[in-house]
């Protein structure tokens, strides 16, 4: 089958991005450019290009020769893949470095095609845009840890201030540091004293991205044996971090832990990165630092989407594109949702606006997970639903959404994944058992198709818990659906009933 009668895709030409940094030259290929962009492909090649430049000056010769080598090979894997859109972007190493340009020259007859070399201010530029398009309501300070730079800038309100760079990358502070984690931390000390915008951090949240800062958050996970393994969203309270960090600078590298979880490129970069996180901590006092997963090349792609594009949601863009892909019959989905308005939103069960807009996900994605074996689908949907690709939405609100998924196929007196419990509050498991309960109800009375819902309204009226069947839909009331309703009504309180109209 050619690429181009590939099912199961989304319509629109795919797109890439070359990221040619100081540590690592990295591919990512997407569906295609869209509010909530899905990788189809990502790979990343360890080529050093930083190293050495802190104290040479020069880009050296073995790492040159493995990142044009990566770059011829991601020339053909765009071929490959049907990429005709593929952007190229360079970061400090290549800036920094006297025999840069003739690299950039080499690079583009490698890659064949133009590069954007970009400036310290436009690599903080994109980065802040990259957490803000994917982080809802981001607020606080971007910080993007690479091999040669670290790039800063404050986000708000969905703009980005004019960010600063600085040569702490972890190549660099290893090299200006002769190896010593606490000379890097007397050199990040001194960088980030000067740094008047770290003032403003007190008290906000601190959004850490890069490789290193991530390997770092996937260790923080297995000492506390977290019950996800999503990056993004991540969160590690500031103090928590302060702890972790002095542990990571004390510990060896050959650790069994470190060896098992961070690639043996990466785990001499741990100490440097950590002393830069300890620093941060130390001179901005922010509350929390949160891990993205996306930062310069997401916000590069961020920028080419239209006014409209990038004003929608995330989340639920990409719950309608799973929507689309996966539900028996999408306009389902939508038609669920206001279905379920009717009581959610009224009495005791009035809604914030985001617990609506997750609501609205959930409803999405109710029937992603029909084609497995019924005796799985509650199983299926909370995995699917917890280790998806989704953006603009925290850890709690990610196992909201797969508890409640998994409440759609099982009663709400199972558990699915009780560590999914430790994540949300008992207000959440509470939502999710109840929505979880509505769609069961919902799908015994219209089997996931359409247009059945909106005759079929279910009510909380003084104490009653009302379904009304026009006569055309009286046959549907059963003892299945009686058992279904009976359910959802005791956890409401109130008492069942199914109305058949003249």
């Amino acid at each position: 089958m050619k690429a181009k009668d590939t099912r199961g895709r989304l319509s629109g030409p795919p797109i890439a991005i070359v990221d040619i940094g100081s540590n690592s030259v990295r591919l990512v290929a997407y569906e295609s450019l869209s509010r909530a962009l899905t990788p189809t492909f990502n790979e990343k090649v360890l080529c050093g290009l930083g190293r050495g430049v802190a104290t040479s000056g020069f880009l050296n010769d073995e790492s040159v020769a493995k990142a044009l080598a990566a770059l011829q090979r991601f020339r053909v894997l765009c071929r490959t893949m049907g990429v005709s859109d593929v952007r190229v972007l360079a970061t400090a190493a290549v800036r920094d470095a006297a025999n840069g340009p003739q690299f950039l020259e080499l690079a583009r007859s490698a890659i064949g095609r133009e590069i954007a070399l970009l400036t310290g201010p436009r690599e903080a530029q994109l980065a802040g845009i990259g957490v803000i398009s994917s982080i809802w309501e981001a607020d606080g300070m971007v910080g993007d840890l690479g091999g040669g730079s670290l790039e800063l800038v404050d986000v708000a309100g969905g703009k980005v201030e004019p960010g600063v760079t600085l040569p702490l990358g972890g190549l660099s502070l290893q090299e200006l540091s002769d190896r010593s984690p606490k000379k890097a931390a007397k050199i990040a000390r001194d960088a980030l004293q000067k740094v008047k915008s770290l003032d403003r951090l007190a008290d906000r949240t601190f959004y850490a991205v890069g490789g290193t800062w991530r390997a770092l958050a996937r260790l923080h996970m297995g000492q506390r044996a977290y019950p996800m393994r999503v990056m993004h969203n991540y969160v590690i309270p500031a103090r928590d971090a302060l702890d972790f960090v002095k542990l990571i600078e004390r510990t060896e590298t050959e650790n069994s832990a470190v060896i098992e979880t961070v690639s043996s490129a990466r785990r001499p970069l741990l100490a440097y990165g950590a002393a830069v996180l300890e620093e941060i901590v130390r001179r901005a006092n922010p509350k929390e630092i949160v891990i993205s997963a996306l930062g310069v090349r997401e916000g590069m792609l961020f920028e080419s989407l239209t006014p409209e594009e990038q004003a929608e949601d995330p989340l639920l863009s990409a719950s309608r594109q799973f929507n689309t892909l996966r539900a028996r019959a999408p306009d389902h989905a939508e038609e669920l949702f206001q279905w379920t308005s009717l009581f959610f939103g009224l009495g005791h069960l009035a809604e914030s606006p985001e617990e609506t807009r997750l609501r609205h996900a959930a409803c999405l994605l109710s029937d992603i997970a029909w084609r497995a074996h019924p005796d799985y689908r509650g199983e299926q949907s909370y995995d699917l639903v917890a280790n998806a690709a989704f953006i603009g939405i925290d850890h709690p609100s990610r196992a909201y959404l797969a508890l409640a998924a998994s409440f759609r196929h099982v009663s709400s007196d199972q558990d699915v994944s009780p560590l999914a419990r430790s994540l949300v509050s008992p207000r959440q498991l509470e939502r999710a058992r109840l929505l979880g309960a509505a769609m069961r109800v919902a799908y015994i009375v219209s089997a996931a198709m359409p247009g059945v819902l909106p005759r079929a309204p279910l009510t909380v009226q003084k104490g009653r818990v009302l379904l009304t069947l026009p006569s055309d839909l009286a046959p549907l009331n059963s003892d299945r659906l009686q058992t279904r309703l009976k359910q959802f009504a005791r956890l409401l309180g109130g008492d069942p009933e199914i109305r058949a109209l003249p």
